[in-house]
């Protein structure tokens, strides 16, 4: 069974919860949509909400480019808090983990996802943010593929 998430177009829902440092767990779902252009590269857009809770959405706009004949991409990243955003991704058997880095940070903020293949349809997310050497937050997150429209 090979990775349907990144590497096939698609769109896929979220729901699980965020976790920031000294607060309680709050709800998250959102949206990722995924794109290939013809030349190895793709796009990725994800949107965050929190409802019932006041937290700020969260959206990210990724670009990155999947080495020909490789299990590694790179990519970069918009984040509507965090800026620009430079990261790196590997293609596992069963997990896709990508790492990032903010540009310019003089917080030092980086980041980490892994995504766990449970079926063609499902994935496990596990995320979090560092400021330096500390977590400030963590995601945990299934997402589903929705159908596309036909």
């Amino acid at each position: 069974m090979a990775h349907t998430f990144l590497l096939e177009p698609g769109r896929w829902a979220m729901q699980g919860n965020w976790l920031e440092r000294n607060g309680m767990p709050i709800s998250v779902k959102g949206m990722t949509l995924v794109a290939w252009n013809r030349d190895n590269w793709f796009t990725m857009a994800t949107k965050l909400v929190f409802p019932g809770s006041d937290h700020s959405e969260i959206s990210l706009q990724y670009k990155g480019r999947l080495h020909e004949g490789e299990r590694q991409y790179t990519f970069l990243l918009q984040h509507n808090i965090l800026g620009q955003v430079e990261g790196e991704g590997w293609i596992g058997l069963d997990t896709i983990v990508q790492r990032y880095w903010v540009i310019g940070d003089r917080q030092r903020r980086s980041g980490f996802e892994t995504l766990h293949r449970i079926s063609e349809d499902r994935y496990y997310l596990s995320s979090g943010i560092l400021a330096g050497h500390f977590l400030t937050n963590t995601m945990e997150a299934s997402l589903e593929r929705q159908p596309t429209k036909g």
